[in-house]
């Protein structure tokens, strides 16, 4: 029953800079068919919109989270917490977030979309239980993004489980015993999972005993798990790539970032540096793997991956880094070797060249954008920036900044925008819209 990602997932390779190929029409997870934030290059979505412009459709989402929805063919799969109310024997109870858990019955739910009308093709509740911990109160319960091949989909909820289904809604297998995670200030989790190939590599950062493992997509059985010394808790993804022909994963760590082989869990290399709890997914290009984060600090370093083993640190394999203007929670966008990103969580943008690790700008500060979570995104040669209280400005894709249009939804929004041939789909805090021109 093996199952294989198409090939733009399972090829993405260093040495073509990460290209998009096959059916990158497709956004099969987190960060999109590349891994870096850019849509497929035919992707043509609009630059302008609101809530009564351009909208193909409007569709209420139950419940709450901030988890980015994913997209194979005509399916758009997003993951969200719903709050019950009820405790366990159905009277009233608390549910307040941050450190105190709640009292009451939450369920958690995988929804599929027909994103050509807009209609629910099905909902699932994968769990019903009372959280053992409390959440931000920006994010709820579901913040991690689902995963799809176009066979599956994976949706993963942290200590409330992860959960493979088939597209058509029915339970391939489950695993709630990866533990109860205990972060820092009882945010909860909020690391989406990484698949390749037949590996679905889950982050489990905490408190105390964090640890990285790979499952079997298929089965859910553990194939490695390694302990990793990161403490505090950090929320960062992993990205999973093709390195000298064998698979690895470059994990955040509060510590260092690490790499390690996919096949084994063992560690390659590792790089310190990384400010207070880690959050952005990390982008590769021409062999340079670059990382940022901006808690408490800042940081960005960039390091070829060719030889790399060891302590990386001030080695030959690193090739420059940055101590100001890095993102906290946005992450890293990358397109044809510029490397966009934003200061902390503001709307403050720079573009750098990935080899150089010179910038094309710095610190642009962006009218109408203030407080940001979403990542950029790239596509049709604009890039798209989403503040949260639903205001995406559009930019030009090169190496001089220039607002296109800005966009005002009036809904706050997290997740970041994702992209598919003419349509640009956002999940707002209620509503899961589909943005086309002349709808």
């Amino acid at each position: 029953m093996k199952r294989t990602l198409p090939i733009c997932l399972a090829l993405i390779s260093l040495g073509f800079g990460s290209v998009v190929r096959g059916e990158s029409a497709n956004w099969h997870q987190w960060r999109g068919p590349s891994f870096d934030g850019r849509a497929a290059p035919d992707a043509k979505p609009p630059i302008s919109w609101s809530g009564s412009k351009n909208v193909a459709w409007k569709l209420a989402i139950p419940g709450a989270g901030s988890g980015t929805p994913v997209v194979a063919g005509n399916d758009l799969f997003i993951a969200t917490a719903v709050d019950t109310k009820k405790k366990p024997n159905g009277d009233p109870g608390d549910s307040t977030g941050g450190e105190r858990a709640p009292e009451t019955v939450h369920e958690f739910i995988v929804i599929c979309v027909d994103r050509k009308t807009g209609k629910i093709r099905w909902q699932e509740t994968v769990a019903e239980l009372v959280p053992h911990s409390g959440y931000h109160r920006d994010h709820f319960y579901a913040s991690a993004s689902p995963i799809t091949d176009g066979k599956h989909v994976w949706a993963h909820f942290g200590s409330r489980g992860t959960y493979c289904l088939t597209v058509d809604g029915k339970l391939v297998w489950s695993r709630q015993d990866l533990g109860l995670m205990e972060t820092r200030g009882g945010f909860g989790d909020g690391s989406s999972p990484a698949l390749y190939g037949n590996y679905l590599v889950v982050p489990w950062d905490q408190e105390r005993g964090s640890y990285i493992t790979a499952l079997n997509a298929s089965t859910g059985k553990t194939i490695w798990k390694s302990e990793r010394p990161e403490e505090p808790t950090s929320w960062a993804t992993p990205l999973i790539i093709e390195h000298e022909g064998k698979g690895m994963v470059i994990q955040h760590g509060h510590g260092f970032a690490r790499g390690y082989d996919l096949k084994t869990g063992k560690e390659i290399w590792r790089a310190t540096g990384q400010t207070t709890r880690p959050v952005p997914t990390p982008v590769v290009h021409q062999g340079i793997v670059v990382l940022g984060s901006g808690h408490r600090g800042s940081f960005m370093g960039a390091y070829k991956l060719q030889g790399a083993a060891g302590d990386i640190t001030g080695s030959a394999n690193e090739v420059w880094t940055l101590e100001r203007n890095t993102p906290d929670v946005p992450s890293l966008a990358l397109s044809e070797g510029r490397l966009y990103f934003h200061a902390g969580r503001d709307g403050i943008l720079s573009c750098y060249d990935v080899v150089s690790g010179k910038p094309h700008y710095a610190r642009q500060r962006i009218r109408g954008l203030r407080q940001v979570y979403a990542s950029p995104v790239v596509a049709g040669g604009h890039v798209y920036l989403t503040g949260r209280d639903g205001t995406t400005v559009v930019i030009k894709d090169g190496p001089e900044f220039e607002i296109v249009s800005t966009n005002e939804l009036e809904e706050p929004m997290d997740a970041s925008p994702v992209v598919i041939g003419d349509t640009i789909y956002l999940r707002a805090a209620k509503h899961l819209y589909a943005m086309r021109a002349g709808s």
